[in-house]
């Protein structure tokens, strides 16, 4: 009996994007199409290029060139395109009248704005940014929720060649600071604040205290829900007063391939957040490549995904491949279970969204509250259902699937970073899926899994690492090249170390373990954190669980298993939750203690803060907080005595 519980329709395959791709170049399988790509990469990401439409103001003299050594390959040599050209400007003159982007806030207003529409509006934004001084290669700094004016500053600055670098609303003034300094920013973009469950938020004392000590010689104040009140000054201007007198004509810099795009920030499991620096030309050709190839994105696509702008997966999927390929898009200011669990349901059906991206955090927010999408509606044109952000456990995998794929639309999970521009790891189109599983390595990036010694391995828990070059990989860390080389190309030589700990099966199919600095090794026996939480999840009165590794005199290291319960508190809870991990993976993976928390410490992204479980319990320094959405529930987490 096949252990699948997705076997894709023969529509669902031949309709697809890289169906076609392959079809045009007589390939048959996606995976000979990855030892094609693998053998040929200049034939590979060539023929990418043309199928995605880039637009070049000077054609490149040659795909790539790794004279300066791999992690300084440069993509795409000589060319000259500007992303704006491949996406706002082609579409406002191929489908004018097309929404691009439908905005809704939390308070249920609504707007729609045209390609054509969103043409003249950054036209009229990169006008009023040169007025003020901008130039191409000068940092523009984005700190704004989830609204209209967000996607128009950072199309401005691509027009015009500037930089940007946006930075999630919810940072604190120390977080916001760090990175005005570290990328010298000269604009920044804030509103008058905006609303959280009902809440208003205001950012007026973060943005006041963290321009203090920078560069910036202008911020740009978009109304939006009138919480905070500016004075407006030289230094301090409204965003209508800036816009209204100028053009609604601009035309976009001619820059080259190797010319920054963004920066955006990652924090690190230590030290300050690394700067990642993205150019135009080869994110270009893999944004779009993710977009076409990934969940394949249509220009008769409604993509509806949660992702806030400050993050890769916004950028990726809401802003840059979403317009490469010239689809629309949902954009929601809010929380997806404000005012009710209904909220997110009633959008994608009311604006019958086609592909709909979900965090494994909410998933699991989703079927810990018992929410039954498909008893609100019918969901049926929903035809792809991406997830990234952390590994998906098996049980809210199958709960995405029934309650919401109705187990008929596939889970399209995928893995990658900041760092990479994307994702290296994804489930495709017309492909058999078990849950749980990244797919397979994206065709184009040739990934291994190796052991401690550098061997390839396989059925087997070992490190992720990429043997070639890809187009969006980071263009060094800004400032700091040898923490770019120490971080990623130093393990093994010649080979990029992503830092997660993968696993894959004897079909071919790859799995997420956690991140390596997530091993924990109990006496000899090596286990991912991602392997233990998952075990303690499917425990029905388990809604979610972080294991991390404390020193322990015997065994090396022992688990320490952090759980927030699915109901009410059970005294006897740690003591079954310790059985139920055994009886899964083992003895050797019984918890020595178990925490029960209210919620556990995470990014905005829904990712796990293990590090601060550690660092609390173990009384060390915390280090950077930036990232942190809850820290209040570090205070339910007592020193060990």
């Amino acid at each position: 009996m096949s252990d699948f519980e997705f076997i894709p329709t023969k529509a669902q395959r031949e309709n697809s994007n890289i169906y076609k791709f392959m079809k045009q170049h007589n390939v048959s399988t996606l995976e000979q199409l990855s030892e094609k790509a693998n053998d040929d990469l200049e034939w590979f990401w060539k023929e990418v290029e043309r199928y995605i439409g880039i637009i070049w103001d000077k054609p490149y003299q040659k795909v790539l060139d790794i004279s300066h050594g791999l992690p300084w390959t440069r993509w795409f040599v000589e060319g000259k395109t500007n992303i704006y050209k491949s996406s706002v400007e082609k579409f406002s003159k191929i489908s004018p009248n097309k929404v691009a982007y439908t905005f809704i806030s939390e308070d249920g207003k609504t707007s729609q704005i045209t390609y054509l529409e969103l043409d003249k509006k950054v036209c009229k934004l990169a006008n009023s940014l040169k007025s003020l001084g901008v130039k191409k290669g000068d940092v523009v700094a984005i700190y704004l929720p989830m609204i209209e004016e967000s996607i128009l500053a950072i199309l401005a600055s691509a027009k015009i060649g500037a930089i940007q670098t946006v930075i999630f609303s919810g940072y604190s003034s120390e977080s916001l600071q760090f990175r005005l300094q570290d990328s010298n920013a000269k604009i920044l973009f804030v509103c008058d604040g905006f609303k959280r469950k009902g809440k208003p938020i205001s950012q007026k004392n973060a943005v006041e205290v963290a321009t203090h000590n920078t560069n910036i010689e202008k911020i740009i104040v978009v109304p939006y829900m009138g919480i905070d009140v500016y004075e407006k000054s030289e230094n301090t201007i409204c965003y209508n007063d800036l816009v209204s007198p100028h053009s609604e004509s601009c035309l976009t810099e001619i820059t080259s391939s190797e010319d920054p795009l963004f920066i955006l920030y990652t924090s690190g499991t230590t030290g300050r957040p690394k700067g990642v620096v993205h150019v135009h030309g080869g994110f270009s050709v893999f944004v779009g490549y993710q977009a076409a190839f990934l969940i394949d994105t249509t220009e008769n696509d409604v993509i509806f995904w949660p992702a806030d702008i400050g993050w890769i997966t916004g950028l990726v999927w809401n802003v840059y491949g979403l317009l490469i390929q010239g689809a629309s898009a949902i954009i929601y200011d809010g929380a997806l279970d404000f005012p009710n669990f209904n909220r997110i349901w009633d959008m994608l059906h009311d604006y019958d969204v086609t592909i709909f991206g979900i965090s494994p955090t909410a998933v699991r927010l989703f079927k810990k509250n018992n929410v039954q999408p498909l008893k609100l509606h019918s969901l049926d044109k929903i035809k792809n259902i991406p997830t990234t952000g952390e590994p998906l456990d098996a049980e809210s995998w199958k709960w995405l699937f029934e309650k919401v794929g109705n187990k008929k639309i596939p889970i399209m999970n995928l893995s990658g970073g900041t760092e990479i521009g994307g994702a290296i790891l994804s489930v495709f189109p017309g492909m058999k899926l078990k849950p749980s599983t990244v797919g397979i390595p994206c065709p184009g990036i040739n990934l291994d899994v190796y052991d401690d010694d550098g061997n390839s391995v396989r059925e087997k828990d070992g490190y992720l690492v990429i043997k070639s070059p890809w187009p969006a990989m980071t263009n060094g860390l800004l400032h700091d090249d040898q923490r770019y080389l120490q971080t990623y190309w130093s393990r093994f030589e010649n080979i990029w170390f992503h830092g997660d700990y993968v696993f894959v099966d004897n079909d071919g199919l790859w799995y997420m373990k956690g991140r390596t600095d997530d091993v924990i090794n109990v006496a000899g026996h090596r286990m991912g954190t991602a392997e233990i939480e998952h075990a303690a999840i499917s425990h029905e009165k388990i809604s979610d669980a972080a294991s991390i590794a404390i020193p322990d005199e015997i065994t090396g290291e022992a688990i320490i298993l952090f759980i927030v319960p699915e109901g009410k508190l059970d005294s006897n809870l740690g003591d079954e939750i310790s059985d139920h991990i055994s009886e899964k993976i083992g003895k050797i993976a019984k918890p020595k203690i178990v925490y029960v928390l209210s919620e556990l410490p995470k990014t905005r992204t829904g990712k796990i803060l293990r590090r601060l479980l550690k660092a609390k319990l173990l009384g060390l320094d915390l280090g950077d907080l930036s990232s942190l959405e809850n820290p209040q529930v570090l205070e339910e987490i007592q020193k060990l005595g």
